[in-house]
């Protein structure tokens, strides 16, 4: 009876001692990035960039930054192990989609969204950023090289206006960041998509002016220009501020008076409204 009971209790000790040593290697590979089933390395070589994760400190900052809430849809472009799609679903509520070109990086990070239980709201594809389709996005979120940034800068500036952008550590060139991020010596870089504006837009309905247009010159989120009242030569717009698709300019009326606009833009129309005044000040324009 005794060494029956030796054996039964050597047998519980070689179970619970194996199920302990697996629950630590599990851990171990999570606290690594990985799990059991896959273990990337920072500084692996990926398809067009090496993988290193956003600092913790940083992704919470970048989030923060581009205010996501649960009524966004954040797209991280090149998504590795999940951790700001899952971040984005985890700490605000909002619905995430990561894309990863690597397919047993997308599968863990797939899996690491089920363990943080938010698969729910956050999906990994694997995908190509140059290919897949993130139209619908609110926010996207990216860490990729300079020359990736430019690469996709051209249909990042197509999104819908108002979608924001956040970058780790690398600018979009000379399209100049809405806010620089600092995170205890990391850096994050913040953009709003603007509307584009550029062009000649004739003025319908502005009060006093039968005929009204204004000329405008646009580099990304910086537009300058001039408007014309009828006969008179052009002048320059004063404080032209262009924020997604809302545009304010403050220009100089027939009676010398300033008169401020504020004008919402939709395609090539624009709703427009001259501020502080009570009588007729509703008016639109159209791109010629």
């Amino acid at each position: 009876m005794k060494i029956k009971r030796s054996i039964q209790v050597l047998a519980l000790s070689l179970i619970t001692s194996f199920s302990f040593s697996t629950l630590s290697q599990t851990a171990l590979a999570q606290t690594k990035g990985g799990d059991q089933l896959y273990q990337p390395q920072v500084g692996q070589p990926g398809k067009d960039v090496v993988w290193v994760p956003t600092g913790d400190e940083l992704v919470t900052k970048m989030l923060q930054t581009a205010k996501v809430t649960k009524d966004d849809l954040v797209y991280d472009l090149g998504a590795g192990d999940g951790k700001i799609a899952i971040a984005a679903g985890r700490e605000f509520g909002a619905r995430a989609i990561g894309i990863e070109y690597n397919p047993e990086m997308a599968s863990l990070a797939q899996r690491n969204a089920e363990r943080a239980g938010v698969a729910d709201r956050v999906k990994i594809i694997r995908g190509d950023i140059f290919k897949e389709y993130f139209s619908k996005a609110t926010v996207i979120t990216m860490y990729l090289l300079p020359d990736l940034n430019l690469k996709l800068r051209p249909t990042l500036l197509k999104l819908k206006p108002g979608t924001r952008l956040v970058t780790n550590s690398f600018t979009m060139g000379d399209w100049e960041p809405d806010q620089v991020i600092n995170s205890s010596g990391n850096t994050g870089y913040f953009w709003v998509v603007p509307a584009q504006v550029d062009g000649r837009w004739t003025l319908n309905g502005l009060e006093g002016h039968a005929v009204a247009s204004i000329d405008l010159k646009q580099r990304y989120q910086r537009v300058g220009g001039t408007i014309t009242l009828g006969n008179n030569p052009p002048q320059a717009l004063m404080g032209v501020e262009l924020h997604a698709d809302e545009l304010r300019f403050r220009f100089l009326d027939s009676s010398n008076q300033l008169q401020s606009v504020k004008a919402t833009v939709k395609g090539n129309h624009m709703d427009a409204e001259l501020l502080g005044t009570y009588s007729n000040n509703r008016f639109d324009a159209k791109r010629q």
